[in-house]
Protein backbone atom coordinates (compact mmCIF):
# COMPACT_ATOMS: atom_id res chain seq x y z
CA UNK A 1 0.00 0.00 0.00
CA UNK A 2 3.10 2.30 0.85
CA UNK A 3 2.31 3.47 4.54
CA UNK A 4 1.03 7.08 5.28
CA UNK A 5 2.90 9.68 7.67
CA UNK A 6 1.56 9.85 10.82
CA UNK A 7 -0.76 12.89 11.21
CA UNK A 8 0.41 16.23 11.55
CA UNK A 9 -0.48 18.14 14.46
CA UNK A 10 -1.84 21.07 12.26
CA UNK A 11 -4.55 18.97 10.89
CA UNK A 12 -6.34 18.63 14.25
CA UNK A 13 -9.09 21.06 14.88
CA UNK A 14 -7.72 23.67 17.08
CA UNK A 15 -9.95 27.09 18.16
CA UNK A 16 -7.93 30.42 17.27
CA UNK A 17 -7.61 31.04 20.87
CA UNK A 18 -5.68 27.60 21.65
CA UNK A 19 -3.63 28.03 18.67
CA UNK A 20 -2.92 31.78 19.43
CA UNK A 21 -1.84 30.67 22.79
CA UNK A 22 0.29 27.86 21.24
CA UNK A 23 1.86 30.30 19.45
CA UNK A 24 2.52 32.96 21.96
CA UNK A 25 3.38 30.17 24.35
CA UNK A 26 6.39 28.91 21.99
CA UNK A 27 7.79 32.45 21.07
CA UNK A 28 8.31 33.10 24.87
CA UNK A 29 10.10 30.02 25.40
CA UNK A 30 12.20 30.50 22.05
CA UNK A 31 13.36 34.33 23.69
CA UNK A 32 13.76 32.74 27.03
CA UNK A 33 15.97 30.14 25.52
CA UNK A 34 17.73 32.73 23.03
CA UNK A 35 18.00 30.19 20.26
CA UNK A 36 14.75 30.01 18.24
CA UNK A 37 15.85 26.69 16.43
CA UNK A 38 16.33 25.08 19.47
CA UNK A 39 13.63 22.84 18.71
CA UNK A 40 13.75 21.87 14.86
CA UNK A 41 13.83 18.85 14.06
CA UNK A 42 16.92 17.14 12.07
CA UNK A 43 16.01 16.22 8.64
CA UNK A 44 17.98 13.45 7.16
CA UNK A 45 18.96 14.08 4.12
CA UNK A 46 19.96 11.19 0.78
CA UNK A 47 22.77 9.22 1.74
CA UNK A 48 24.05 9.41 -2.34
CA UNK A 49 26.71 7.13 -0.75
CA UNK A 50 24.31 3.96 -0.55
CA UNK A 51 22.06 5.44 -2.99
CA UNK A 52 21.72 6.36 -7.08
CA UNK A 53 20.09 9.04 -8.02
CA UNK A 54 17.10 8.10 -10.80
CA UNK A 55 19.59 8.58 -13.48
CA UNK A 56 22.03 6.83 -12.21
CA UNK A 57 19.90 3.76 -11.66
CA UNK A 58 18.04 3.63 -15.16
CA UNK A 59 21.40 3.58 -16.60
CA UNK A 60 23.17 1.18 -14.37
CA UNK A 61 20.32 -1.17 -15.07
CA UNK A 62 20.21 -0.59 -19.45
CA UNK A 63 24.05 -1.44 -18.90
CA UNK A 64 22.77 -4.37 -17.50
CA UNK A 65 20.84 -5.44 -20.30
CA UNK A 66 23.22 -4.75 -22.86
CA UNK A 67 25.77 -6.95 -21.02
CA UNK A 68 23.16 -9.81 -20.67
CA UNK A 69 20.92 -9.67 -24.13
CA UNK A 70 20.42 -13.41 -23.77
CA UNK A 71 18.22 -13.21 -20.88
CA UNK A 72 17.44 -9.32 -20.09
CA UNK A 73 15.51 -6.63 -22.60
CA UNK A 74 14.32 -3.32 -21.88
CA UNK A 75 11.60 -1.42 -23.16
CA UNK A 76 10.23 2.05 -22.44
CA UNK A 77 6.60 3.13 -22.39
CA UNK A 78 5.35 6.76 -22.41
CA UNK A 79 2.39 8.39 -22.98
CA UNK A 80 0.76 11.73 -21.72
CA UNK A 81 -2.27 13.20 -20.54
CA UNK A 82 -3.19 16.77 -20.23
CA UNK A 83 0.45 18.43 -21.14
CA UNK A 84 1.81 15.51 -18.57
CA UNK A 85 4.06 13.26 -19.49
CA UNK A 86 5.46 9.96 -18.36
CA UNK A 87 7.68 7.70 -19.03
CA UNK A 88 7.83 3.88 -17.71
CA UNK A 89 11.04 1.34 -17.92
CA UNK A 90 10.36 -2.53 -17.90
CA UNK A 91 13.13 -5.06 -17.88
CA UNK A 92 11.90 -8.56 -18.99
CA UNK A 93 13.93 -11.47 -17.99
CA UNK A 94 13.69 -15.39 -19.87
CA UNK A 95 16.87 -17.16 -19.20
CA UNK A 96 16.20 -18.62 -22.93
CA UNK A 97 14.63 -16.28 -25.27
CA UNK A 98 13.69 -18.62 -27.58
CA UNK A 99 11.21 -20.33 -24.99
CA UNK A 100 9.75 -16.74 -23.71
CA UNK A 101 6.30 -17.13 -25.24
CA UNK A 102 5.84 -20.78 -23.72
CA UNK A 103 2.59 -21.13 -22.04
CA UNK A 104 3.53 -23.14 -19.23
CA UNK A 105 5.88 -20.72 -17.69
CA UNK A 106 5.16 -18.57 -14.56
CA UNK A 107 4.20 -14.75 -15.36
CA UNK A 108 5.31 -12.67 -12.83
CA UNK A 109 4.91 -8.71 -12.58
CA UNK A 110 7.24 -6.57 -9.99
CA UNK A 111 6.83 -2.76 -9.23
CA UNK A 112 9.24 -0.40 -7.32
CA UNK A 113 9.12 3.02 -6.98
CA UNK A 114 5.55 3.89 -7.19
CA UNK A 115 5.90 6.35 -4.37
CA UNK A 116 8.93 8.88 -4.96
CA UNK A 117 10.18 8.42 -1.57
CA UNK A 118 10.59 5.06 -0.77
CA UNK A 119 14.23 4.99 -2.64
CA UNK A 120 15.25 1.54 -1.03
CA UNK A 121 12.73 -0.30 -3.21
CA UNK A 122 14.49 0.83 -6.60
CA UNK A 123 17.72 -0.52 -5.02
CA UNK A 124 16.17 -3.63 -4.27
CA UNK A 125 14.87 -3.72 -8.21
CA UNK A 126 18.22 -3.51 -9.40
CA UNK A 127 19.59 -5.93 -6.87
CA UNK A 128 17.43 -8.29 -8.27
CA UNK A 129 18.15 -8.01 -11.99
CA UNK A 130 21.35 -8.27 -10.92
CA UNK A 131 21.14 -11.36 -9.69
CA UNK A 132 18.82 -12.42 -12.22
CA UNK A 133 21.94 -11.74 -14.75
CA UNK A 134 24.26 -13.79 -12.60
CA UNK A 135 26.42 -10.26 -11.88
CA UNK A 136 25.88 -10.47 -8.26
CA UNK A 137 24.20 -13.64 -6.06
CA UNK A 138 22.18 -14.63 -3.01
CA UNK A 139 24.18 -14.28 0.26
CA UNK A 140 24.97 -17.93 1.49
CA UNK A 141 23.11 -17.59 4.52
CA UNK A 142 20.07 -18.52 2.15
CA UNK A 143 20.94 -21.53 -0.09
CA UNK A 144 18.39 -21.67 -3.08
CA UNK A 145 19.04 -24.13 -5.79
CA UNK A 146 17.53 -21.48 -8.80
CA UNK A 147 18.55 -23.44 -11.68
CA UNK A 148 14.95 -25.44 -12.47
CA UNK A 149 13.30 -22.46 -11.02
CA UNK A 150 14.70 -20.03 -13.37
CA UNK A 151 14.32 -21.73 -16.36
CA UNK A 152 10.01 -22.14 -15.40
CA UNK A 153 10.15 -17.98 -15.31
CA UNK A 154 9.30 -14.89 -17.40
CA UNK A 155 10.01 -12.07 -15.03
CA UNK A 156 8.97 -8.20 -16.10
CA UNK A 157 10.68 -5.80 -13.70
CA UNK A 158 9.25 -1.90 -13.47
CA UNK A 159 12.37 -0.42 -11.28
CA UNK A 160 11.00 3.14 -11.38
CA UNK A 161 7.34 3.35 -11.98
CA UNK A 162 7.12 7.32 -10.38
CA UNK A 163 9.95 8.75 -12.18
CA UNK A 164 8.50 12.47 -12.03
CA UNK A 165 7.60 12.05 -8.30
CA UNK A 166 11.57 10.17 -7.88
CA UNK A 167 12.77 13.89 -9.68
CA UNK A 168 10.82 15.81 -6.73
CA UNK A 169 12.10 13.87 -4.04
CA UNK A 170 15.56 14.24 -5.32
CA UNK A 171 15.32 17.84 -6.33
CA UNK A 172 14.58 18.11 -2.14
CA UNK A 173 10.98 17.37 -1.36
CA UNK A 174 11.72 14.04 0.57
CA UNK A 175 8.28 13.40 1.95
CA UNK A 176 6.60 13.67 -1.61
CA UNK A 177 5.29 10.56 -2.83
CA UNK A 178 2.62 11.64 -5.85
CA UNK A 179 3.50 12.06 -9.25
CA UNK A 180 4.50 15.02 -10.96
CA UNK A 181 1.59 16.48 -10.72
CA UNK A 182 0.52 15.64 -7.25
CA UNK A 183 -1.63 12.27 -7.57
CA UNK A 184 -0.75 9.44 -5.61
CA UNK A 185 -0.49 6.56 -8.09
CA UNK A 186 -1.80 3.50 -5.29
CA UNK A 187 -5.27 5.70 -5.30
CA UNK A 188 -5.77 5.81 -9.14
CA UNK A 189 -6.86 2.55 -10.11
CA UNK A 190 -10.62 1.63 -10.59
CA UNK A 191 -11.44 -0.75 -7.43
CA UNK A 192 -13.14 1.26 -5.02
CA UNK A 193 -11.59 4.52 -6.45
CA UNK A 194 -12.62 8.32 -4.84
CA UNK A 195 -13.83 6.99 -1.30
CA UNK A 196 -12.32 8.62 0.97
CA UNK A 197 -12.31 7.53 4.62
CA UNK A 198 -12.87 9.99 7.98
CA UNK A 199 -8.95 9.86 8.13
CA UNK A 200 -8.63 11.05 4.60
CA UNK A 201 -5.32 13.39 3.74
CA UNK A 202 -5.28 15.02 0.43
CA UNK A 203 -2.14 15.89 0.69
CA UNK A 204 -0.92 12.04 0.96
CA UNK A 205 -3.91 10.16 -0.94
CA UNK A 206 -5.02 12.72 -3.57
CA UNK A 207 -6.65 9.76 -6.05
CA UNK A 208 -7.02 12.30 -9.09
CA UNK A 209 -9.38 13.32 -11.04
CA UNK A 210 -11.13 9.55 -12.18
CA UNK A 211 -9.43 5.94 -12.18
CA UNK A 212 -6.58 5.76 -14.84
CA UNK A 213 -6.19 9.70 -14.80
CA UNK A 214 -2.42 9.29 -14.84
CA UNK A 215 -0.24 8.11 -18.03
CA UNK A 216 1.76 5.92 -14.98
CA UNK A 217 -1.16 3.98 -14.28
CA UNK A 218 -2.15 3.87 -17.66
CA UNK A 219 1.07 2.29 -18.92
CA UNK A 220 0.95 -0.11 -15.84
CA UNK A 221 -2.87 -1.34 -16.78
CA UNK A 222 -1.69 -1.96 -20.53
CA UNK A 223 1.49 -3.94 -19.20
CA UNK A 224 -0.56 -6.13 -17.43
CA UNK A 225 -3.20 -6.87 -19.70
CA UNK A 226 -0.74 -7.53 -22.24
CA UNK A 227 1.41 -9.59 -20.22
CA UNK A 228 -1.30 -11.83 -18.32
CA UNK A 229 0.58 -12.55 -15.06
CA UNK A 230 0.13 -14.76 -12.61
CA UNK A 231 1.77 -12.81 -9.78
CA UNK A 232 1.65 -9.08 -8.55
CA UNK A 233 3.93 -7.66 -6.31
CA UNK A 234 3.72 -4.14 -5.62
CA UNK A 235 7.00 -3.25 -3.42
CA UNK A 236 6.83 -0.31 -0.95
CA UNK A 237 8.61 0.66 2.52
CA UNK A 238 7.47 2.57 5.32
CA UNK A 239 7.02 -0.52 7.44
CA UNK A 240 7.55 -4.45 7.31
CA UNK A 241 4.50 -5.99 6.24
CA UNK A 242 2.89 -9.03 3.53
CA UNK A 243 -0.15 -7.90 2.19
CA UNK A 244 -2.62 -9.78 0.32
CA UNK A 245 -6.00 -8.36 -0.74
CA UNK A 246 -7.91 -6.22 0.07
CA UNK A 247 -6.49 -3.23 0.72
CA UNK A 248 -9.93 -1.47 0.79
CA UNK A 249 -11.57 -3.56 3.23
CA UNK A 250 -10.98 -5.18 6.83
CA UNK A 251 -10.83 -8.30 4.98
CA UNK A 252 -8.98 -11.59 2.42
CA UNK A 253 -11.01 -13.24 -0.11
CA UNK A 254 -12.86 -15.70 0.76
CA UNK A 255 -11.83 -19.51 -0.39
CA UNK A 256 -8.90 -21.96 -0.97
CA UNK A 257 -6.52 -19.82 -3.21
CA UNK A 258 -6.81 -17.23 -0.74
CA UNK A 259 -6.03 -19.21 2.20
CA UNK A 260 -2.74 -20.95 0.49
CA UNK A 261 -1.47 -17.53 -0.63
CA UNK A 262 -1.57 -16.52 2.96
CA UNK A 263 0.77 -20.01 4.13
CA UNK A 264 2.77 -18.77 1.43
CA UNK A 265 3.86 -15.54 2.87
CA UNK A 266 3.42 -17.11 6.29
CA UNK A 267 6.08 -19.11 4.79
CA UNK A 268 8.09 -16.13 3.80
CA UNK A 269 8.09 -14.64 6.95
CA UNK A 270 9.25 -17.41 8.54
CA UNK A 271 12.12 -18.92 6.64
CA UNK A 272 13.31 -15.67 4.96
CA UNK A 273 12.74 -13.15 7.08
CA UNK A 274 12.59 -14.15 10.78
CA UNK A 275 8.91 -13.59 11.68
CA UNK A 276 8.92 -9.50 11.46
CA UNK A 277 6.60 -8.79 9.22
CA UNK A 278 2.94 -8.30 9.48
CA UNK A 279 1.34 -11.20 7.38
CA UNK A 280 -2.95 -10.50 6.00
CA UNK A 281 -4.95 -7.73 4.11
CA UNK A 282 -3.79 -4.34 3.82
CA UNK A 283 -6.97 -3.28 5.09
CA UNK A 284 -6.89 -5.38 8.28
CA UNK A 285 -3.30 -5.33 9.40
CA UNK A 286 -1.88 -1.43 8.41
CA UNK A 287 -4.13 0.68 10.62
CA UNK A 288 -6.09 2.42 7.88
CA UNK A 289 -8.29 1.34 4.05
CA UNK A 290 -7.07 2.27 0.96
CA UNK A 291 -9.43 2.58 -1.92
CA UNK A 292 -8.57 2.50 -5.27
CA UNK A 293 -4.91 0.31 -5.31
CA UNK A 294 -3.28 -1.34 -7.89
CA UNK A 295 -2.98 -4.56 -5.84
CA UNK A 296 -6.92 -4.84 -5.29
CA UNK A 297 -7.51 -4.03 -9.07
CA UNK A 298 -5.07 -6.43 -9.98
CA UNK A 299 -6.53 -9.20 -7.88
CA UNK A 300 -10.26 -8.54 -8.42
CA UNK A 301 -10.38 -6.74 -11.89
CA UNK A 302 -7.34 -8.28 -14.05
CA UNK A 303 -7.94 -11.89 -12.25
CA UNK A 304 -3.98 -12.20 -11.37
CA UNK A 305 -4.34 -15.61 -8.89
CA UNK A 306 -1.75 -14.40 -6.37
CA UNK A 307 -1.21 -10.67 -6.02
CA UNK A 308 0.55 -9.05 -3.25
CA UNK A 309 1.96 -5.60 -1.86
CA UNK A 310 5.46 -6.44 0.20
CA UNK A 311 6.77 -3.20 2.77
CA UNK A 312 9.93 -3.88 2.82
CA UNK A 313 11.38 -1.40 5.62
CA UNK A 314 10.38 1.20 7.89
CA UNK A 315 11.75 3.00 11.19
CA UNK A 316 9.02 3.60 13.30
CA UNK A 317 11.61 5.50 15.57
CA UNK A 318 11.74 8.44 12.80
CA UNK A 319 10.22 11.81 12.58
CA UNK A 320 7.03 12.14 10.52
CA UNK A 321 8.81 15.33 8.61
CA UNK A 322 11.81 13.45 8.75
CA UNK A 323 10.82 11.36 5.68
CA UNK A 324 13.85 9.59 4.25
CA UNK A 325 14.73 7.97 7.84
CA UNK A 326 11.49 6.95 7.51
CA UNK A 327 10.81 4.97 4.58
CA UNK A 328 15.32 4.07 3.49
CA UNK A 329 17.64 2.53 5.45
CA UNK A 330 20.62 5.25 6.29
CA UNK A 331 23.59 3.07 7.14
CA UNK A 332 24.99 0.85 5.10
CA UNK A 333 24.98 -2.33 7.92
CA UNK A 334 20.39 -2.31 7.68
CA UNK A 335 21.12 -1.28 3.89
CA UNK A 336 22.73 -4.16 2.92
CA UNK A 337 20.39 -6.21 5.40
CA UNK A 338 17.26 -5.27 3.39
CA UNK A 339 18.56 -5.74 0.04
CA UNK A 340 20.18 -9.26 1.04
CA UNK A 341 16.87 -10.77 3.03
CA UNK A 342 14.50 -9.25 1.19
CA UNK A 343 16.15 -10.29 -2.42
CA UNK A 344 15.99 -14.05 -0.69
CA UNK A 345 12.11 -13.59 -0.36
CA UNK A 346 11.67 -12.41 -3.56
CA UNK A 347 13.91 -15.96 -5.20
CA UNK A 348 11.86 -17.96 -2.72
CA UNK A 349 8.57 -16.13 -4.00
CA UNK A 350 9.73 -17.69 -7.57
CA UNK A 351 9.98 -20.78 -6.36
CA UNK A 352 7.19 -21.13 -3.75
CA UNK A 353 4.67 -19.20 -7.04
CA UNK A 354 5.07 -21.95 -9.70
CA UNK A 355 3.79 -24.70 -6.77
CA UNK A 356 1.11 -22.59 -5.73
CA UNK A 357 -0.13 -21.85 -9.28
CA UNK A 358 -0.18 -25.85 -10.46
CA UNK A 359 -2.50 -26.44 -6.89
CA UNK A 360 -4.75 -23.24 -7.31
CA UNK A 361 -5.42 -23.51 -10.89
CA UNK A 362 -3.69 -26.93 -12.53
CA UNK A 363 -4.21 -25.64 -16.76
CA UNK A 364 -3.68 -21.74 -15.94
CA UNK A 365 0.16 -21.93 -17.49
CA UNK A 366 -1.05 -24.10 -19.91
CA UNK A 367 -4.39 -23.34 -21.62
CA UNK A 368 -4.75 -19.62 -21.01
CA UNK A 369 -7.98 -19.94 -19.72
CA UNK A 370 -10.68 -17.94 -20.18
CA UNK A 371 -10.91 -14.64 -18.11
CA UNK A 372 -14.92 -13.42 -17.50
CA UNK A 373 -15.70 -10.06 -16.18
CA UNK A 374 -18.65 -8.16 -15.73
CA UNK A 375 -19.50 -4.90 -18.21
CA UNK A 376 -18.49 -2.83 -15.61
CA UNK A 377 -14.88 -4.12 -15.18
CA UNK A 378 -14.69 -4.22 -18.59
CA UNK A 379 -15.72 -0.15 -19.27
CA UNK A 380 -13.53 0.38 -16.43
CA UNK A 381 -10.69 -0.40 -18.45
CA UNK A 382 -10.20 -4.20 -17.63
CA UNK A 383 -8.50 -4.34 -20.72
CA UNK A 384 -6.44 -1.97 -23.54
CA UNK A 385 -5.89 -5.17 -25.18
CA UNK A 386 -7.49 -8.53 -25.13
CA UNK A 387 -7.70 -11.60 -27.07
CA UNK A 388 -10.07 -12.32 -29.15
CA UNK A 389 -11.95 -15.73 -29.48
CA UNK A 390 -9.37 -16.32 -32.49
CA UNK A 391 -6.33 -15.36 -30.77
CA UNK A 392 -6.17 -11.82 -32.25
CA UNK A 393 -5.45 -8.46 -29.93
CA UNK A 394 -8.22 -6.12 -30.15
CA UNK A 395 -7.21 -2.39 -29.04
CA UNK A 396 -10.24 -0.82 -26.77
CA UNK A 397 -9.81 3.01 -27.12
CA UNK A 398 -9.38 5.02 -23.70
CA UNK A 399 -13.11 6.70 -22.95
CA UNK A 400 -14.86 8.29 -20.12
CA UNK A 401 -15.33 5.00 -18.03
CA UNK A 402 -17.91 6.68 -15.76
CA UNK A 403 -19.90 8.05 -18.48
CA UNK A 404 -20.12 5.15 -21.03
CA UNK A 405 -21.45 3.42 -17.71
CA UNK A 406 -24.52 5.56 -17.39
CA UNK A 407 -25.02 5.81 -20.52
CA UNK A 408 -25.16 2.31 -20.74
CA UNK A 409 -27.48 1.66 -17.57
CA UNK A 410 -29.78 4.91 -19.03
CA UNK A 411 -30.05 2.75 -22.08
CA UNK A 412 -30.69 -0.49 -20.05
CA UNK A 413 -33.48 1.25 -18.17
CA UNK A 414 -34.65 3.04 -21.06
CA UNK A 415 -35.20 -0.19 -23.13
CA UNK A 416 -36.89 -1.84 -20.24
CA UNK A 417 -39.46 1.08 -20.11
CA UNK A 418 -39.86 0.88 -23.59
CA UNK A 419 -40.90 -3.10 -23.53
CA UNK A 420 -43.27 -2.82 -20.76
CA UNK A 421 -44.67 0.18 -22.64
CA UNK A 422 -45.00 -1.74 -25.46
CA UNK A 423 -46.26 -4.92 -23.39
CA UNK A 424 -48.99 -2.17 -21.71
CA UNK A 425 -50.06 -1.32 -25.50
CA UNK A 426 -50.48 -5.03 -26.56
CA UNK A 427 -52.32 -5.37 -23.18
CA UNK A 428 -54.90 -2.92 -24.00
CA UNK A 429 -55.60 -3.69 -28.07
CA UNK A 430 -56.31 -7.41 -26.92
CA UNK A 431 -58.95 -6.48 -24.47
CA UNK A 432 -60.43 -3.87 -27.07
CA UNK A 433 -60.33 -6.52 -29.51
CA UNK A 434 -62.53 -9.20 -27.17
CA UNK A 435 -64.95 -6.72 -26.01
CA UNK A 436 -65.62 -5.97 -29.74
CA UNK A 437 -66.22 -9.73 -30.30
CA UNK A 438 -68.48 -10.23 -27.90
CA UNK A 439 -71.00 -7.52 -28.65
Amino acid sequence: MGLRRRRRLYSLPISPLVLFGVVLIVLCSSFVNGNSNSTQIPITPINHDLYHTRGALLEEIESLVHRHPSKLSMETFSTQNKGYHAETTVVTYCRNKKDCDDRSKLKILLSFGQHGRELITTELALRILSILSEEEFLSSAYPLNLNNTLDRLVIKVVPMENVNGRKLVEAGDLCERRNGRGVDLNRNWSVDWGKKEKDYDPYEENPGSAPFSEPETQIMRKICASFEPHVWVNVHSGMEALFMPYDHKNMTPEGLPSQRMRLMLEKLNRFQLNDRCLVGSGGGSVGYLAHGTATDYMYDIARVPMSFTFEIYGDSTASSRDCFKMFNPTDITTFNRVLNDWSAAFFTLFSLGGVQMKELHPNATGSGFEKWVSIDDYLNGYLMERKSRYGKKMEVLELGMQEIRTYFRLFLLSSVLLMFMFCSRISKSGRQIVSAMSL
